[in-house]
């Protein structure tokens, strides 16, 4: 049996969780706004059209912030179709998915939405086909109280308030080729700089996100960052990281995904700071890893690619992969990573949320689920305490063909000193048998007792869908043995697993 040993330690902080770490994305995309979160005359919905069923999916999932409305969707949207009556709004060519947009859903709906679910707008804005006076008109229409016409605008169409949107993305994935008004890192990069600095003259508390790389496997990778940067530095708040990730048939390398991750915000945050000692600023700049997910992008671009001139659907079904245990354990993996990083990402959302490569699924007039890779994530954000500890990991190691060795266990700890509670996350990658997890909690205050649970299955293929929706589960973990300052559990193989340890008191 293979092992690896973590030490809790309340004084080793890597730093504050912000709790926009726990975001998530819903993009104008497939089925993630229609027959998604907005479905009326399904025997759930609520007098607006919105599914009660997904409402409630969404609060357990605790999802604290969701970046709005793209991705590739934002490039070529105008903001001003989804406002006003809705029998005046246009119907639209959406040509980065090729679909037809109704506007059906706009930005009001998706805030009265939100106002249900109780999360916090991310608001993307165009700066592929549209610019900086198109920004400036959208953030006036969401953010001024009245006295313009933007603002009386929106009041007149049923919002007296502003929805005072705090943070902003600056397009979307423009690195890429495939998005619509691609440009080349430097013209982005003035674009971004002269679209921030005027909307913080509108506001200067804004938070502003650049774009970063799509992925790290970009040819102008960390060049696009540096030049981006040069142009923007005192005008942004952050740089975006997206990475995706699929099983391409090397499950060992999969598993250690997070390694690749982890070294996208490595380099993506040196690259930053080489930029903030050129400016010899004061001022430092975070990382918003807002697109983040397992994604079979291959599965996609060779099978449910739609095409035609003449062939523009409503809502199509696109991207609606389903997770096996195996991508769950990854994405666990994922989201370690990420709270390993609380110092330098503040901000980072899950791709995406309903039905577009999401962890909750639904059929029309039908029931909504939980995919595997809902459990995760719903107990890291249930659990996670303020601060992120390091937990000084050693681990037995095995060989991957893509990251060379890597540790069979990844894992992180939060600690909360007001209840005195600090939880665990770790991942086993061993395929072949469990690990011994070794936690020393000598320097946690007081004796500790431990509740464990994990996802994982003699199938790494097993999955819940409609017509099984709970075959996948998060199952209690009992710890093997303990004394007062060392306890150990077996993790299963290829699993991931959340330990609470609390003070032995608490109820």
């Amino acid at each position: 049996m293979s092992s690896a040993r973590i030490v809790l330690n309340p004084d080793a902080v890597i730093g504050a969780i912000n709790p926009r770490i726990f975001g998530s994305f819903i993009e104008h995309l497939g089925r993630a706004v229609y027959g998604g979160i907005y479905e009326p005359g399904h025997p759930l919905a609520d007098d607006r059209g919105f599914r009660r069923d997904v409402v409630a999916l969404v609060k357990e999932l605790g999802v604290s912030a969701i970046r709005y409305p793209g991705g590739n969707f934002v490039s070529g949207f105008r903001w001003e179709d989804s406002v006003g009556p809705r029998e005046h709004r246009p119907r639209r060519l959406d040509l980065a998915w090729h679909s037809v947009e109704t506007n059906e859903i706009g930005l009001h709906e998706f805030q009265d939405w939100l106002d249900l679910v109780g999360s916090e707008l991310m608001l993307a804005v165009n700066l592929g086909t549209r610019g900086t006076a198109e920004a400036l008109d959208l953030l006036e229409y969401a953010n001024l109280d009245r006295g313009s016409t933007r603002s009386d605008q929106r009041a007149a169409d049923g919002r007296p308030d502003p929805f005072d949107v705090r943070i902003w993305c600056l397009g979307n994935e423009m690195d890429g080729p495939w998005q619509l008004g691609h440009r080349s890192a430097e013209d982005y990069g003035k674009l971004a700089a002269q679209t921030a600095r005027a909307m913080k003259a509108f506001d200067p508390d804004l938070e502003l996100v650049a774009c970063g790389s799509s992925s790290s496997a970009m040819p102008t990778f960390l060049e696009w960052e540096r030049t981006v940067l040069r142009e923007s530095y005192d005008a942004v708040d952050y740089i975006s990281c997206h990475a995706y990730y699929e099983n391409d048939g090397d499950l060992g390398s999969f598993l250690a995904s997070g390694v690749d991750m982890d070294g996208f915000i490595r380099n993506v945050a040196a690259v930053a700071d080489a930029v903030q000692a050129e400016r010899g600023s004061d001022k430092r700049i975070d990382i918003s890893f807002d697109e983040w997910n397992i994604w079979y992008n291959t599965r996609f671009e060779n099978v449910d690619k739609i095409a035609g001139v003449d062939n523009w659907p409503v809502a199509p079904r696109l991207l609606e992969d389903v997770y096996s245990v195996a991508d769950a354990v990854v994405f666990g993996s994922l989201l370690i990573t990420l709270l390993s990083h609380a110092d330098r990402v503040t901000s980072a959302s899950l791709a995406q949320l309903v039905n577009v490569i999401a962890p909750i699924m639904t059929e029309p007039g039908g029931p909504a689920w939980r995919q595997t890779t809902f459990f995760p994530f719903a107990e890291t954000s249930r659990h996670a305490g303020p601060v992120a500890l390091d937990v000084s990991l050693t681990s037995d190691t095995y060989e991957t063909e893509r990251f060379g060795t890597v540790d069979v266990v990844t894992a992180v700890a939060t600690y909360d000193q007001t209840s005195g509670s600090t939880a665990v996350f770790a991942v086993n990658r061993r395929i072949d048998g469990p690990t011994t997890l070794e936690i020393d909690v000598s320097a946690l205050p007081g004796p500790v007792r431990a509740d464990a649970v994990s996802l994982f299955d003699d199938d790494l293929d097993a999955a819940n869908t409609a017509e099984d929706p709970e075959r996948v589960r998060l199952r209690p973990t009992v710890p093997v043995s303990r004394t007062d300052d060392l306890i150990r559990i077996d993790l299963p193989a290829v699993s991931w697993t959340r330990v609470l340890l609390l003070p032995a008191g608490r109820g």
